[in-house]
């Protein structure tokens, strides 16, 4: 996951996956999600960031655990 903030623009954009893009929807005024070919979220965009969030900081609790287990 990578999460990059663009302040010229006031806009955050979380990469879910490493995955292409093949359509956008937007979901209100300020959200938009992006998903590949197979209908699975791979990113989402937050227009107006500083208008939305309350703060000034992103949190991030590394490391992750892992999301599945091998089997």
């Amino acid at each position: 996951m990578k999460i990059r903030y663009f302040p010229d623009t006031d806009t955050l954009h979380i990469a879910l996956a490493d995955r292409v893009s093949s359509c956008s929807e937007a979901i209100s005024d300020n959200l938009v999600v992006d998903f590949d070919d197979q209908g699975k979220p791979v990113g989402l965009t937050l227009e107006h960031y500083s208008q939305i969030s309350d703060n000034r900081s992103i949190e991030t609790l590394l490391p992750m655990a892992p999301l599945l287990q091998p089997a």
